[in-house]
């Protein structure tokens, strides 16, 4: 290989893992701005669960087009379109046109992760060689995770930004307050637009590459696709892959003609066993509940009893522990391959999740349903939020307890653990939004000033409180502090076995099981049920909590977990150092 033709496939390598960056940052860029947009503006919790959806619902819209768009288009401009949907989607979030805005932004950010998500794997697979498409898939989840990490960092520069001003000295009450409310605006805002500089450089860098060479052979266009090959390959290698593309070709257009149709379908059987894998692994990968770990990790560990301070260290943690995995996997996918790295990680991600949810039940198993005990008073006070221009931008009310908790109840639950702090856990509902919220209190002081904010939001004619009705309250032993270190124990073992097995292999099955003719919609078609599969997790994890507990969720997650593992050992192929044709050829049941 000359060294013009390395260093172009260390430039694509490079372009493609700046793809899985961006999809990264999409995932958890909103992590850290949303705290400060919440105490900036006054969207209702619904508005701002809009806003947090709305990434999602753009990435299932672009994802069903993703393959035809490809298909019609080519890989390469359907990766300009990703880059250019991502860049103007951070000046429409920022401007100043209020909610609308916000949301049709946010739908931008999500229509890129859609497209980036088909169109990035499916351009590797098709421009690596066999024995670096392992590697050059894993560049892009390897990506993916540093995505997560530089939202995250993001997140954190901004808040020490933050902290700065509401800890400086001020001449005013209303000064200070201007200032923070100032610094709290600017730091949403600055978010997305430190995220926005990743969004350019790959934009511009995907100007440079070249398009995919079986796309462009697809077409009828032999002699660019003989230049696009030599640029990644060499002239005599990329011959010799042209020769074999022509002899596939002029297979299919036999089977074509025998059996009059022009076109091959989806649903022949001899794609429906590699569709069906595909989709299969796509949907268990979501189903061991991976999005939702890394968006609740922070509260969940909380519940586990980590102090928020050490719970948000905890989060760091393991998303720097997601990167770092993910590097061994990709040294090892293109040795050890895809078969052995996804029955390893899903053994791995099994027992994570087992470990989890029996410290969680163990844990609920010693709350005590106080909700007939309980009675909260009317509203006793309102809080008010006031802005830089002094105008009123959200009232909280606050309630509290009218009546202590009884002294056996506190006497039973004493006796459990022998502690003295106490967890109180209320499950509210106002308006269509089920509230999970947990109050610490002291034994010495029993539960006799529980007070808890509740959002109000305005009309015209004054102040309106959403309708508010308490579902449940228990009270129990808060969980030790050892608790806590061994839940986020059982989640390292968890999201290390994920970076090692699934998320570097699910990339390659969605791009190598699919036969070539099929590929690009295949692939959306998969995507898009992955999708599917991650909305109704998000959307029921913590409605199931509420109800369940947290030992509920993660216990049906390890459930589907074990169907993913079954998958892996009994039905999935070794695909390692196999080109895509003879790939094909193993689900045709010929030999090459």
């Amino acid at each position: 290989m000359s060294k013009s033709t390395s260093l172009y496939n260390k430039y694509l390598l490079f372009i493609a893992g700046l793809g899985g960056l961006l999809y990264g940052i999409d995932v958890g860029v909103i992590a850290g701005a949303l705290p400060y947009l919440q105490a900036t503006t006054d969207y209702t919790p619904g508005q701002l669960s809009t806003v947090v959806a709305a990434v999602l619902l753009g990435s299932v819209l672009s994802s069903l087009f993703a393959g035809a768009l490809s298909d019609l288009f080519g890989r390469k401009k359907v990766m300009l379109l990703a880059g250019v949907c991502f860049v103007l989607s951070v000046p429409v979030i920022c401007s100043p046109f209020g909610f609308e805005a916000l949301v049709l932004g946010r739908i931008l950010q999500g229509a890129a992760a859609g497209l980036i998500g088909v169109v990035v794997p499916l351009y590797l697979a098709e421009c690596l060689t066999a024995d670096k498409r392992g590697f050059g898939t894993g560049m892009f989840q390897f990506m993916l995770t540093v995505g997560l990490v530089f939202a995250a960092v993001a997140g954190i520069i901004c808040a020490e930004y933050v902290d700065g001003v509401e800890t400086a000295e001020y001449a005013t009450v209303a000064d200070k307050a201007s200032a923070i409310f100032a610094a709290k605006d600017l730091a949403w805002r600055a978010i997305f637009w430190i995220c926005a500089i990743p969004g350019v450089i790959f934009t511009v860098g995907a100007l440079f590459i070249s398009e995919s060479a079986r796309w462009l052979y697809g077409k009828g266009k032999t002699e660019a696709a003989l230049k696009a090959l030599e640029r990644s390959r060499g002239p005599e290698q990329a011959k010799i892959e042209l020769a074999g593309m022509g002899a596939d070709k002029a297979e299919e257009t036999s089977v074509a003609e025998e059996a009059d149709k022009p076109k091959d379908s989806l649903f022949q059987k001899k794609y429906i066993v590699p569709f069906v894998l595909a989709v299969v692994i796509l949907a268990c990968n979501q189903a061991t509940g991976v999005n939702s770990v890394l968006a609740y990790i922070v509260d969940v560990l909380k519940q586990a009893g980590l102090e928020g301070s050490l719970a948000n260290q905890g989060d760091l943690v393991v998303k720097i522990l997601n990167m770092v995995m993910t590097i061994f996997a990709m040294i090892l996918v293109d040795r050890k391959g895809r078969k052995f790295l996804l029955t390893l990680g899903t053994s791995g991600i099994i027992v994570g999740l087992l470990g989890v949810a029996c410290l969680f039940l163990n844990s609920e198993r010693k709350m005590v349903d106080c909700s007939e005990k309980f009675r909260f008073s009317s509203v006793t006070k309102l809080e008010t939020t006031v802005n830089a221009e002094g105008k009123e931008v959200s009232e909280n009310v606050v309630y509290e307890a009218d009546m202590p908790l009884p002294a056996p109840v506190l006497a039973k639950i004493a006796k459990l653990d022998d502690v003295k702090d106490f967890q109180v856990k209320i499950v509210y509902t106002q308006g269509e939004e089920k509230v999970i919220k947990t109050i610490i209190a002291k034994q010495d002081s029993p539960v006799e000033d529980i007070t808890f904010k509740v959002k109000q939001t305005k009309n015209d004619e004054g102040t309106e409180v959403l309708p508010f009705n308490v579902e449940s309250i228990e009270v129990g032993p808060l969980p030790s502090a050892l608790n806590g270190w061994l839940v986020t124990f059982f989640f390292a073992i968890f999201i290390a076995s994920f970076a090692v097995g699934p998320g570097v292999c699910v990339w390659l099955a969605l791009s190598e099981l699919m036969p070539n003719r099929i590929r690009a919609m295949g692939m959306s078609i998969a995507l898009l049920i992955n999708q599917g599969v991650s909305t109704v997790i998000a959307g029921t994890f913590l409605p199931v909590v509420g109800n369940f507990g947290y030992s509920t969720i993660f216990f049906f997650c390890a459930g589907c977990t074990v169907i993913y593992w079954i998958t892996a050992v009994f039905f999935l192929p070794e695909t390692k150092g196999r080109t895509l044709e003879e790939i094909e050829a193993y689900f045709e049941g010929k030999k090459k």
